[in-house]
């Protein structure tokens, strides 16, 4: 199929949960993201800050650019101010830079906290306890110029659905908990991204209110 059939396809997969299409464009060419845009995809989601300040130098300004993948400190002021999303908030130390960096621009950055439910340690990404400990500690009112919008998570690479399932269901959880607690007067606090091309049936299912696609989108 087209990538147009394949976004139709997804699209109509998505639609009856409300669930938003991060079209996962890193490492493809630009006549192939040009492609999804023209098929109506605005919102791409890249891995590499470099690649994401060129992306935006060369696609049309009513993209959504996310930024989907590990952040280093070092790296924040590629990120800040272009990506509209942070998916990758995944540390105290890189949440401050976030911070410092958007503080001095005087910009709010939208930003999702990533936390560790998969079982392989190579993923990054907060344990849910420490996120716990974090909100009764107060530490995210110390953040003014990010916008927590939300949790990430990532299953882990597997065929067994019905972990993939557990992992996703507890990340849902920790947001409902979250959510009714240290963010419950925070309307921005609604975005529970998880789901890739590998199970993001499982995903939405779950309760996801936002997908990143790219291998079965791009690939034919």
């Amino acid at each position: 199929m087209t990538v147009r059939e394949q976004l139709q396809q997804i699209r109509r997969e998505l639609a009856p949960a409300g669930v938003k299409l991060v079209a996962v464009s890193k490492a493809q060419p630009l006549a192939t993201i040009r492609e999804a845009y023209d098929a109506g995809q605005r919102a791409f989601g890249e891995s590499r800050p470099q690649a994401l300040r060129e992306r935006v130098a060369q696609l049309p300004d009513d993209v959504e650019w996310h930024f989907i993948g590990h952040l280093q400190t070092n790296k924040v002021k590629l990120v800040v101010g272009p990506a509209h999303t942070i998916h990758s908030g995944d540390s105290l130390p890189l949440l401050r830079a976030l911070n410092d960096e958007a503080g001095r621009r005087q910009h709010r950055q939208r930003c999702l906290l990533q936390v560790h439910i998969a079982r392989e340690p190579t993923k990054f990404g907060f344990l849910p306890d420490a996120l716990r400990r974090l909100s009764a500690e107060g530490f995210f009112t110390t953040l003014p110029y990010l916008q927590i919008a939300g949790l990430m998570g990532m299953a882990t690479f597997t065929d067994d659905l019905t972990q993939i399932r557990s992992e996703f269901r507890s990340l849902r959880r920790l947001f409902d908990e979250m959510k009714q607690q240290a963010f419950s007067d925070h309307s921005a606090f609604s975005e529970l991204s998880m789901g890739m091309s590998n199970d993001y049936g499982v995903a939405v299912e779950e309760g996801s209110t936002m997908v990143r696609i790219g291998t079965l989108l791009f690939t034919h």
